[in-house]
């Protein structure tokens, strides 16, 4: 069998992050070396995502692949994010790896920034769910048995009481028009805790729903039991 080329993972720990890891742990011509997800200072929780480390690690332990935690301030600023995400990066050029993975599905500016910036290292973005129709993404998620809830919000699009929402059926057909079945355009980010690429489910219980800077969050508990598969 030919050698598998080492590949790093950039891992927010929602749906569509669950949905390109899979993707890419299917293709026998690349082994993902690590998963890399920013953690703001502090908070100690993902950042934008809002979901407690913890439930982080409970997540990679679950998926079993090694985490490398790039942390920022609070309010980051790209010149502090850049350095440390390419701080990052650096480590593990070093051990070889000259392609980075990422989740995003069609925000073009978004891709052309990471291109950007990782070209500069002789590294390679990768984007394995790329214009991917997001309706088609949600009937993929729900075929694989993947769950997730929805633990930010924009109440600029969505209602509040969008916030520790499942994503089942009736999350989907709620959304209001307009709003992106993936909310690629920032209307909702998630937190995954079950489907293929995990050996047990994340057990996770909902907790305060809070407004923080302008924003809805969702804050999400680890529970003490849950049947590992």
């Amino acid at each position: 069998m030919p050698t598998r080329e080492s590949i790093l993972f950039c891992w927010s720990g929602g749906k569509d992050s669950a949905m390109a890891l899979h993707s890419l742990l299917q293709q026998q011509k690349f082994r993902v070396t690590a998963l890399l997800t920013t953690v703001t200072e502090g908070y100690e929780r993902i950042s934008m995502h809002g979901v407690r480390r913890e439930l982080l690690q409970c997540q990679v332990e679950s998926i079993g692949l090694p985490l490398h935690e790039v942390r920022i301030p609070p309010h980051c600023v790209n010149s502090i994010y850049e350095a440390r995400m390419q701080q990052a990066v650096r480590i593990f050029y070093d051990r070889g790896v000259r392609k980075v993975a990422f989740g995003d599905i069609f925000l073009e500016d978004l891709r052309a920034y990471r291109e950007k910036n990782l070209a500069g290292m002789g590294i390679t973005a990768l984007f394995p769910i790329w214009k991917r129709d997001t309706r088609e993404l949600v009937r993929f998620f729900h075929l694989q048995r993947c769950r997730a809830t929805a633990v930010c919000i924009d109440p600029k699009v969505l209602d509040p009481s969008f916030a520790g929402r499942e994503l089942d059926d009736s999350f989907f057909r709620d959304l209001p028009p307009g709003a992106d079945p993936c909310g690629e355009n920032g209307e909702f980010h998630t937190f995954v805790f079950d489907g293929p690429i995990f050996r047990w489910p994340v057990p996770v219980r909902t907790g305060e729903v809070v407004h923080r800077d302008g924003f809805v969050f969702c804050d999400l508990m680890p529970e003490t039991r849950g049947a590992r598969k």
